[in-house]
């Protein structure tokens, strides 16, 4: 059951104070599991393989073989052929949507401007390889691969310098499944079809911490990665943080997903529902809903509990919405915005009659989707923006994944005519009062070259 808290009462405050709490530690960087991904990353740079199959066996799959790691070509091409014709066209119009817009928000050189006789600019450039940590284990995301690997081929990275690494199912010791038979072939072929669709054959049947430090240092089957970047569980998030340096990352906390909307008395119960119960249904999944009518809240809560018993995963949403989450009852629009912007969710959805002016007034956040008839759905599978969004109130300084993520920020100067005698003056004056006089001694080296 949804719970309505009223943070303008101690209980209620208490209660919503105990869930922030919560959510923020989400995105905790935990001293227990800090040593616990510092010893895998030590033993893969070690041992290498060795070490990665010693941890997938420990996490996901007692029977894993080192020769599963690397999936053949001729399993994407198998897994891809099984794709049915419907399916199919929805993942080649998602990827076209996706590339449409980090087309559109691609940032381009920019014109040079002339300061003290030099000329100024800003270059992109691409990085060269990067991996992408793709969520397997529990469940399959082919929409993950699109919404990580089209930005960075938009970006200008090759598709044969980009690296998926997804976990197979997760089993227990003496488990067999389907996949068995066919030779271990077990990773989703959705997940492999669209890695073909997009032209990507380095494809690796590995997850978690040890799937981070293969990528970053490279072992005797996973080939080495300049940056990495997607979503995952907290020993996946620690293990970019801690090998950030020795390889690039995106620099976000991706961790488990959550929505916070902002409803009015216009916003329709039925459709903010569907969007609390599609988040819930996530393992875990955390909801919001923030309203300054009790009603409004109250229609809502009611529409929650009669859609949930239409879902199949009942008893993941229950615990998502009684453990959580809460529907925040507050005294004013600014109160709301005040509680939505310390949330900085991963998804904002504005349930209201005029979502833009509400939108103009808000900080932080992942990712808005304005009016209630625009489903978070619609960002996680098809709408554009990709779905690999910060997490844990950690949008408060974060971005979501996009073509920025891939691309690297040179400056450019250049001297068309030479150095102008003030500033050779100015750079030698700061340089020695800096006590570098070879500095100094490198900008007067141009007087009079010109």
């Amino acid at each position: 059951m949804l719970a309505i808290l009223d943070i303008n009462t101690a209980p209620g405050r208490a209660d919503f104070d105990r869930l922030l709490t919560k959510l923020r530690g989400t995105s905790s960087f935990d001293s227990d599991a800090s040593r616990a991904v510092a010893e895998i990353i030590s033993e893969v740079r070690k041992e290498g393989d060795v070490a990665v199959v010693r941890y997938m066996r420990q996490w996901t799959d007692p029977g894993f073989q080192a020769d599963r790691i690397a999936v053949t070509q001729a399993e994407i091409d198998a897994a891809a052929a099984t794709i049915a014709p419907t399916l199919r066209r929805a993942l080649k119009a998602a990827i076209v949507n996706v590339r449409r817009y980090q087309k559109h928000i691609l940032p381009r050189d920019t014109k040079p401007v002339t300061i003290d006789g030099a000329e100024l600019g800003l270059r992109f450039t691409p990085v060269e390889s990067v991996g992408l940590a793709v969520p397997g284990g529990k469940a399959a995301y082919p929409s993950s691969v699109i919404m990580l690997a089209v930005p960075a081929l938009v970006a200008g990275v090759p598709a044969d310098r980009i690296s998926v690494v997804t976990p197979p199912p997760t089993r227990q010791p003496g488990e067999l499944n389907d996949a068995d038979a066919r030779g271990g072939g077990d990773i989703s072929p959705l997940v492999l079809a669209t890695c073909k669709m997009l032209g990507i054959s380095r494809v690796y049947r590995i997850g978690g911490a040890q799937a981070i430090a293969a990528l970053a240092l490279g072992t005797q089957r996973v080939g080495k990665v300049d940056l990495i970047a997607g979503p995952g569980n907290i020993f996946v998030q620690l293990a970019k943080a801690q090998l950030n340096g020795i390889v690039g990352t995106d620099n976000g906390f991706y961790g488990p997903s959550e929505i916070v909307t902002l409803a009015d008395a216009s916003a329709d119960p039925a459709k903010v529902a569907a969007d609390l119960l599609a988040q819930a249904e996530h393992d875990p999944g955390k909801c919001f809903v923030i309203a300054w009518s009790r009603r409004v809240l109250q229609r809502i809560v009611a529409e929650v509990e009669k859609q949930k018993a239409q879902r199949k995963r009942v008893e993941v949403i229950d615990n998502a919405l009684s453990n959580e989450s809460a529907a925040i009852l507050v005294k004013s629009e600014k109160e709301a915005i005040a509680v939505a912007d310390t949330l900085a969710a991963e998804h904002v959805n504005l349930a209201v009659k005029e979502p833009r002016k509400l939108l103009a007034k808000l900080r932080h956040g992942g990712e808005f989707f304005l009016g209630d008839d625009t489903p978070v759905a619609a960002g996680d599978y098809f709408a554009g923006p990709s779905h690999c969004l910060p997490t844990g109130t950690t949008g408060r300084f974060a971005s979501g994944v996009s073509v920025y993520t891939f691309l690297k920020r040179s400056g450019t100067v250049w001297y068309r005519r030479g150095m102008p005698d003030h500033v050779i003056d100015a750079v030698a004056s700061l340089a020695r009062a800096e006590g570098l006089d070879a500095h100094a001694a490198s900008a007067e080296a141009r007087r009079g070259k010109k």
